[in-house]
């Protein structure tokens, strides 16, 4: 079974960077859409970047120009840049294989497809 494990969170201050890691057990990067979601308190959780197989991209209005996803398939990892943090990005972060692979749509057309992992709390403080 697949396993998920998101690291990199922490405490930053507004405008500051963290960069979010996500390694998985099995070859799953490099043939699955990969996506990461977000879950502040008492939120749903939300996906804010998808990368699809082609490597193309998109992201939440709220994060775009700020947040940068891209994967490492050798490493079967997949990484979260996040820059010019807010307040508003305090949340527990996870990854997840998503569908649809190939194409990139509207975000809420994705489904993820894996068990969900710990995530990695993120801290924005002002």
């Amino acid at each position: 079974q697949v396993q998920l494990e998101e690291s990199g969170g922490g405490l930053a201050q507004v405008g500051g960077s963290l960069r979010l890691s996500c390694a998985a057990t099995e070859n799953i990067i490099s043939i699955n859409a990969m996506g990461w979601y977000r879950q502040a308190p008492g939120n749903q959780r939300e996906l804010v970047a998808v990368m699809s197989t082609a490597g193309k991209t998109n992201y939440r209005d709220s994060v775009k120009g700020r947040f940068t996803i891209s994967r490492d398939n050798a490493k079967n990892t997949v990484y979260l840049q996040m820059n010019s943090l807010k307040p508003e990005d305090t949340a527990v972060y996870y990854c997840n294989a998503v569908t649809p692979r190939s194409i990139i749509a509207p975000l809420e057309v994705y489904r993820s497809l894996e068990r969900w992992g710990q995530g990695t709390l993120v801290t924005v403080s002002s």
